[in-house]
């Protein structure tokens, strides 16, 4: 299978900042280098305690974040669908047909106003709240249905990221691998870098030698020297 990255229009839906870097950020470098219109859609975005020298990274910052990766990849466009403390990591706490609601028709950034080609979601198994249920949201807002009353994205793929690896049976091995070149794992490293207050030192599940290491092993997975992997919901070929 061959993709004219050039001809497509990619939706990634990212729970928070940084997913969409962490789960597909070589791709996204890929696709538009060679031409694809890739837009992100965040699902939300506030202040979160972690374990950063500040012990805290507030919404301003990571706004700030966004627009720097932004320009970093040259998106086409980006959204925050449910901002603010009352939604960050509590996403599980909105109804699903609200959450499903916005990736189907309720955002200039849905599947019904983008008509995107290709759609990315992460993965169901994630130990996070925010990004099972925007999994479960996805499944259901591309869910089939007569291709001539709604738009069908011919491609809807899941992403992994490493901290999804860490129970042995939570996360199947990848259905589709997407070759990277060395020029598009270093831009989406730089890209994790610009979010500073997520970036960690190894040994971490979001520090350069990990995403590194997953890209490494799924290229030797495929026969080449780097790759990402992702799982297949839909194929129409």
């Amino acid at each position: 299978m061959t993709i004219d990255w050039s001809q497509e229009r990619i939706l990634i839906l990212a729970p928070h900042p940084d997913d969409e870097t962490l789960g597909c950020g070589g791709l996204i470098n890929k696709a538009k280098r060679a031409g694809a219109d890739v837009h992100v859609q965040f699902l939300t975005v506030g202040d979160t305690r972690d374990f950063s020298p500040a012990g805290l990274s507030t919404a301003e910052e990571r706004y700030g974040e966004i627009k720097r990766v932004a320009d970093h990849f040259g998106w086409d466009s980006w959204d925050i669908a449910f901002p603010g403390d009352d939604y960050h990591l509590r996403l599980d706490t909105v109804a699903r047909v609200d959450l499903a609601g916005v990736i189907e028709r309720y955002s200039s950034l849905s599947v019904a106003e983008l008509e995107p080609t290709i759609v990315v979601a992460p993965h169901r198994t994630s130990y996070n709240q925010d990004h099972q249920v925007t999994a479960e949201a996805a499944h259901t807002a591309l869910r089939p249905s007569n291709t001539r009353l709604r738009h069908h994205p011919r491609l809807v793929l899941s992403y992994e990221e490493a901290a999804d690896q860490w129970r042995y049976d939570s996360c199947p091995a990848p259905s589709l691998l997407v070759e990277l070149s060395d020029a598009d794992l270093d831009a989406k490293i730089s890209a994790m870098r610009l979010y500073g207050t997520q970036m960690h030192q190894h040994p971490h599940t979001r520090s350069e030698p990990t995403l590194r290491s997953l890209a490494t092993l799924r290229g030797m997975q495929g026969g080449v020297a780097l790759a990402e992997g992702f799982h297949v919901m839909r194929l129409l070929v």
